[in-house]
């Protein structure tokens, strides 16, 4: 199959300076609308690379991101959500950008053109067999992501790739690549749009569902949530409340001494 990047042709739309604000939203709805079903068939690859993930983290591994834009930020995003969602450590789930950390709001030129710096950034970490890495590129041609895997690739490091582009340099390197085709941009070209969109319900769902397997979610409530804001002590107040049946001020008050809905319903139910 000849490589062809389709997250670069033209939009199925044109004259969008002409068209009225209520035409805009609802074109771009109605691209969005079709992120999902492309999602859907990508559900084989990403269960194979979810089965991956979790034998590794099981085994004391860590999960890395590694992309440079639009995708680089996708991936520190979703790292960055797991401690205060799964209450998990800072290295479990780590994101890098090509660029540094300056590159999370200003973009860095030609930083994703390094074909050596994503494994250098790697190894900062003292990467190993024991990780999986994960490259994220919608065009499947970021030599910063590409190179990356090549390395870990050739130290038998777990691999997998998100990209929009069947056939992509990225497909064809990640050990455990994921493809999802949405097509055209609405705005050509601009893969921060439905590129975007997907690679965040793929990493949404390859995070959560590693969480869940590492019993870090019990029923559907997330027991394990770091308790940094009032809201979310709030809402642990109330999971503790209806777990075991009892009033507002006890279950706040074994919250806070516990730290955790998890802690608190355990020592709870060893006391009765």
């Amino acid at each position: 199959m000849t490589f062809q990047r389709t997250t670069e042709e033209d939009s199925r739309y044109n004259h969008l300076e002409k068209m009225t604000v209520k035409e805009l939203l609802v074109a771009i709805n109605s691209e969005d609308k079709t992120v999902p079903f492309a999602v859907e068939k990508a559900l084989p690859q990403i269960e194979r690379l979810s089965e991956k993930i979790i034998k590794k983290m099981k085994q004391g591994g860590r999960l890395f991101y590694i992309g440079a834009g639009t995708s680089g930020r996708l991936g520190i995003v979703d790292a960055s959500e797991c401690p205060p969602t799964f209450g998990v450590p800072h290295d479990w789930v780590i994101g890098l950008i090509a660029g540094g950390d300056t590159a999370i709001r200003k973009a860095v030129e030609f930083a994703e053109d390094s074909t050596t710096q994503g494994w250098e950034d790697l190894q900062a970490f003292q990467i190993s067999e024991k990780d999986v890495v994960i490259g994220i590129a919608a065009s499947g041609t970021t030599p910063y992501v590409i190179g990356a895997l090549e390395k870990c690739n050739a130290n038998g490091i777990i691999t997998g790739g998100i990209t929009c582009n069947e056939n992509s340099p990225l497909a064809n390197t990640a050990k455990y690549p994921i493809v999802v085709v949405v097509g055209p941009e609405f705005v050509t070209g601009s893969t921060r749009m439905k590129a975007g969109t997907a690679q965040k319900l793929v990493l949404n769902m390859l995070s959560t569902t590693t969480m869940i397997r590492l019993g870090k979610v019990k029923g559907n409530k997330m027991v394990d949530m770091q308790l940094s804001n009032n809201k979310l002590v709030d809402r642990g107040t109330r999971m503790i409340m209806e777990a075991l049946q009892i009033l507002e001020d006890e279950a706040e008050f074994l919250l806070k001494k516990h730290g955790s809905v998890r802690k608190a319903i355990d020592a709870y139910n060893e006391r009765n």
